[in-house]
């Protein structure tokens, strides 16, 4: 290999600097991985901490549980423990991971024990996880413990062999976030031990879990988990390390076997032996076709055969990948070691060469280049191909029109005529160069074989016309005949390198229109933001990529498949179809037309899926009826990868919202019982007591005293009164019930009556009142206005002390009238300028009573009105209250009084 072909790619080197940069950068996940309680992860865990101590490293213990174990407690001695947080939850103070203190101290590592607990309703995040997320996102160092059965992708897995369904979980991209695992082990055998010495549960647990989940055979399989997990885990980091530092030669960590696979009737056997072997050495494996730019195609027969290798493949366990490069062998090799394949599987050719020392075969150059890895040579299938076989396998033959062969002879013709009529004119010597450029177009315009028959042809017509002695055949000069083969050669030469120039586009404009598809595909479902237009663009894109009619079927409320959305719209289906739907989203695996699952389909359906259940099926109906090849399934796959992606993100985006809105809810539904319990409780004791001390038949009153408890029933009662209207009110503002009739009245009469109707409630407190004279009429509904006064006024006299002023002025503002209630209470806090016109919204001051509902009305009352509302706060204190209403148009002219009209 060339100097300048081991050089390293300029943007592969930023992406690695970049990369790097941005690991050194982030904050560190440290997990401390085990395959069940008790193994020692947490002792562990604290044993690390304890040495960063020493070091003199900033750490702080967030959160550890030690279930009563002597030993784990010792280790917290000396270490600085945040306080956990107290909720109260079902009656219960129960204690909780305190994220707030943990950011407010920002240690360099936290200590956060057992990475699946679920938190305490009142937290903020549900999950522990989310929590390290979060200290992660702010820099923190985490350090924690898993078991195996709490990675979410093996929960099926560890359901099935322990009888037992853990339903606290983790995804996987949190364990792949970390930057180290480090697995805790032991022996079943020493954690049993452990268990019944009562160093894993207090005894009476131990002895339930000893006859239910820690049995041996559990034990045992839950440590192969963690250990297979941890080993993949070190795999992509030696991957990753290899593909860092450009390491080239084998590593024989472990076995990895790649079989290379081609049309060939043999690659069936090549591929069971290979299953065979990676079932032995307990190994991955990977099935490899080359598809070489400058190769023909496989023909019809010869694509069938490669698409039953890769499903056989795939059936059989295999990671189909399908390589290009310049040629057979060099794809093949670089793709090994890349991988850090340590053994090769190749086909023993069966036909002779021909002069077997002047070319190499592939096998040849495989065994020549493959360095440390290990080639093994697989004989074919020792039965003899069928005719047919024999006939499609060796040969790549795509047929090619008569009328091609027509057209070269009639290009070959028209350059001796040419040729002929220059030589009349003026004696050229190079005539020859002619008919190699006639070759070149012929090659360019028609293919090979027409190319070579116009060089064959050519070579003819010069002899025949143009070399002495001319109209024959013969050959005067010997040197001719080196002009001939040169012509010849070199219209062979010509006419290959444009035809492999001419399939090596056609194969880039092929790849280029399926990364074209794909980022538009991508693009397109980047802009969706719900699951029915994420759906949409799926479908229009599919049918447009495979030329076929498509829907996306998901799963409805009642759980059956329904169409979320078609292309074209009018797309009918039959129960067979959706029988095939059916049974891909419950198995997740393709089936219909061209498949080995119910393959006498109609329709092609895929799982939309990417690591879990399926989110729904893409179902194709081809146009014509052909079934999908190859190139298209695995096309097929990425995009239906992609789609799922963004559906599972939509998904999720509406499950956000749901649980949002629930939160929102259960907030306002607490808010409101809390506010309306309290507001209701006082006046019904106040009346109760009331009445109650009126009916004691042994209690004497004055008539003034008879009066004040019947005030003070009246009152309460009122206040009730204006409780339940507020609720009402709230309610039609929220549905849109509110109607408003309007009429044409001054504002003075409006707060006229919004201040008579307080009266019980300002007796005693000064209200001063200035209105602009000269203000127009407005256009309002007065009933509602008057509430809107009604509460503002309200709201200011709770606030504001006995003793002092509130203010109401009214002017004109442009084309508006304002109306602005002032106070001297302690004012509106700095942001939340918005907030006090939200539901429930009670300001600072907390033990005023009230349901925090009256300005929320009062905001949708002058809204319905097309004004405006809003407050800020007083110089000296109190707030300010401004109400603006339009006063456009002209109101109608005052009728005099009915004594003072005239008579009829």
């Amino acid at each position: 290999m060339s100097s300048e072909n081991r050089r390293p790619d300029p943007d592969v080197l930023l992406g690695r600097v970049t990369a790097e940069a941005e690991r050194e950068r982030r904050a560190k996940l440290r997990i401390f991985f085990g395959f069940a309680p008790g193994v020692g992860k947490t002792y562990r865990m604290l044993q690390v901490a304890r040495d960063l101590v020493r070091q003199k490293a900033d750490v702080v213990v967030g959160a550890v549980e030690t279930h009563g174990r002597y030993d784990t407690g010792g280790l917290l001695l000396g270490l600085e423990i945040l306080p956990r947080l107290k909720i109260e939850y079902r009656g219960k103070q129960l204690e909780e991971f305190d994220l707030d203190a943990a950011l407010a101290r920002k240690p360099a590592v936290l200590i956060l024990d057992e990475l699946a607990h679920t938190n305490v309703p009142g937290a903020r995040h549900t999950k522990r996880w989310q929590d390290a997320m979060e200290l992660l996102h702010a820099g923190i160092d985490v350090y924690t413990t898993l078991n195996v059965q709490h990675v979410e992708s093996l929960n099926d897995v560890v359901a099935q062999i322990t009888r037992v369904q853990v339903r606290e979980t983790i995804p996987d991209s949190v364990l792949e976030r970390a930057d180290t695992v480090e697995l805790v082990d032991i022996s079943p055998e020493e954690l049993l031990t452990r268990l019944r010495e009562g160093k894993v549960y207090l005894p009476d647990q131990a002895s339930r879990a000893a006859s239910h989940f820690f049995q041996r055979g559990n034990l045992l399989a839950l440590r192969e988990l963690a250990l297979r997990r941890t080993a993949e885990r070190v795999e992509a980091d030696v991957l990753e390390y290899r593909e860092q530092e450009g390491v080239r030669d084998t590593w024989l960590t472990t076995d990895r076997i790649l079989v290379c696979i081609s049309p060939s009737p043999t690659s069936d056997r090549l591929l069971r032996a290979a299953r065979r072997m990676a079932a032995g050495l307990r190994a991955p494996w990977t099935a490899a076709y080359v598809e070489p730019p400058g190769i023909a195609p496989p023909g019809e027969s010869d694509q069938k055969r490669l698409e039953q290798y890769t499903r056989l493949a795939e059936s059989l366990g295999a990671t189909v990948v399908r390589l290009t490069g310049p040629t057979v062998g060099g794809a093949i090799l670089d793709y090994a070691r890349k991988h850090n394949i340590t053994r090769l599987l190749v086909g023993k050719p069966h036909r002779r060469r021909f002069l077997p020392g002047f070319r190499s075969s592939l096998l040849d150059r495989i065994v020549a280049g493959s360095g440390d890895i290990d080639v093994h040579v697989i004989s074919g299938d020792p039965a003899a191909p069928s005719s047919e076989e024999r006939v499609a396998a060796p040969h790549h033959f795509t047929p090619i029109p008569w009328t091609a062969y027509v057209w070269a002879v009639f290009f070959v013709a028209v350059t001796t005529g040419l040729s002929a009529a220059i030589l009349a004119v003026y004696a050229v010597p190079d005539l020859e160069m002619l008919y190699v450029v006639t070759v070149m177009l012929t090659a360019l315009r028609l293919g090979r074989k027409p190319s070579l028959v116009a060089a064959a042809l050519s070579v003819a017509a010069y002899d025949f016309y143009f070399v002495p002695p001319v109209h024959t055949f013969a050959i005067s000069d010997w040197h001719y005949l080196l002009s001939f083969l040169m012509m010849f050669g070199v219209g062979w030469l010509v006419s290959t390198l444009t035809t492999r120039i001419r399939r090596q586009e056609e194969a880039a404009a092929a790849r280029e229109e399926r990364m074209r598809s794909l980022f538009e595909l991508g693009r397109d479902l980047g802009y969706a933001r719900t699951v029915a237009t994420t759906a949409e663009v799926a479908a229009r894109h599919a049918a447009r990529a495979f030329e076929a009619s498509t829907l996306v079927l998901m799963p409805g409320p009642a759980g059956d498949l329904t169409r979320q959305a078609a292309e074209p719209g009018n797309v009918s289906l039959d129960s067979g179809d959706m029988g095939v739907a059916k049974w891909v989203f419950e198995h997740g695996r393709i089936a219909g037309s061209g498949t080995d699952t119910l393959p006498g389909a109609r329709v092609i359906c895929v799982p939309l899926s990417t690591t879990g259940n399926p989110v729904g099926v893409l179902m194709l109906l081809p146009r014509g009826g052909s079934s999908l090849d190859a190139d298209q399934r695995a096309r097929l796959d990425a995009f239906c990868r992609q789609a799922a992606f963004a559906l599972e993100r939509a998904l999720l985006a509406r499950e956000a919202e749901a649980s949002a809105l629930r939160a929102k809810t259960e907030e306002m539904r607490s808010s409101l019982l809390s506010a309306v319990s309290h507001d209701l409780r006082t006046p019904l004791a106040t009346i109760t007591g009331a009445v109650s001390t009126l009916r004691d038949p042994a209690a004497h009153f004055t008539p003034s005293q008879q009066e004040e408890l019947l005030s003070d029933i009246q009152e309460e009662a009122a206040r009730l009164e204006r409780l339940v209207a507020n609720l009402l009110d709230m309610t039609r503002v929220e549905s849109g019930g509110l109607r408003v009739q309007r009429e044409w009245v001054p504002l003075e009469e409006l707060v006229g009556s919004a201040l008579a109707r307080l009266d019980r409630v300002l007796q005693g407190r000064p209200v001063e009142v200035s209105i602009a004279a000269g203000l127009p009429l407005l256009s309002v509904d007065p009933l509602l206005i008057e509430q809107v006064l009604v509460n503002l006024v309200e709201n200011a006299a709770k606030y504001t002390p006995a003793a002092t002023r509130i203010d109401i002025d009214g002017r004109r503002e442009g084309d508006g009238v304002v109306v602005e209630v002032r106070d001297r209470g302690p004012g509106i806090r700095a942001g939340d300028e918005h907030r006090v016109f939200e539901k429930f919204y009670r300001g600072l001051d907390h033990a005023v009573g009230g349901a925090g509902l009256g300005l929320a009305i009062c905001k949708g009352i002058v809204e319905a009105h097309s004004g405006t509302i809003e407050v800020e706060n007083r110089t000296g204190g109190g707030a300010a209250f401004r109400v603006t209403l339009p006063a456009a148009g002209d109101a109608p002219a005052m009728e005099p009084p009915a004594t003072e009209r005239p008579a009829a």
